[in-house]
């Protein structure tokens, strides 16, 4: 079964926890991972890019020149694509739907795969629990310095995500400012996150509530 440690806000080690192995203990599969990323990231595309195509743009209503005799080639409107200021041949609409489907069960055991990725890379840490002074984002700072330099003993900082357990939108608040964290609940985990954190901290208390999120 696999094991993690538990540490406290202060960076200190309290006791071993053992993980729950259909969570934590899945084989990777790559293209599921892949898959899984990509449903997630085009379904949150904003589709912003639009043009004009040959019926949306201004001119055109005469035809630019008569159709023989002027030795030029023959043109019916100044609206074609092979004119300065005409539409746009096969450009985009903005009615591009860009969503991709995955089933739950997929997308749920990509999470396991990643988290189960991070336990055997030792990336994973549990904390048993966080508690920041006045909810000040100083002091949450304060709270996660200890931690890169006692727990992750970092050089450089790196991408860090914090899993809460229940009612986060504290600690998401005193977190917003800070620059190479991100706070989400344990019921918001998702394949994007896991993926851009180099280092995952879990609250001991998250452990349940992914349990019954995911259902596992």
């Amino acid at each position: 079964m696999a094991k993690a440690t538990v540490y406290n806000q202060k960076g200190e080690k309290i006791k071993e926890l053992e993980l729950p192995s259909v969570i934590f203990e899945v084989k990777a599969n790559q293209d599921l991972i892949y898959q899984a990323l990509n449903a997630q990231q085009g379904g949150a595309r904003q589709n912003l890019a639009a043009v004009k195509d040959r019926s949306q743009v201004s001119g055109g209503g005469k035809k630019p020149w008569r159709q023989k005799g002027t030795g030029r080639a023959r043109h019916g409107s100044n609206r074609s694509p092979i004119w300065k200021g005409g539409g746009v041949t096969f450009g985009p609409t903005g009615n591009e739907n860009f969503a991709k489907k995955i089933n739950k069960k997929m997308r749920q055991k990509a999470v396991f795969m990643v988290l189960s990725e991070r336990v055997k890379n030792e990336n994973l840490f549990i904390l048993d629990g966080l508690s920041v002074k006045d909810q000040k984002t100083k002091e949450f700072s304060k709270i996660i310095d200890q931690l890169r330099t006692k727990v992750l003993k970092e050089e450089k900082p790196a991408n860090l995500l914090l899993v809460g357990g229940g009612k986060t939108s504290d600690l998401v608040k005193v977190s917003k400012n800070l620059p190479k964290i991100r706070v989400i609940g344990a019921n918001n985990l998702n394949i994007v996150d896991l993926l851009k954190s180099e280092n995952l901290f879990l609250l001991e208390e998250s452990l349940e509530l992914i349990q019954k999120t995911y259902k596992a």
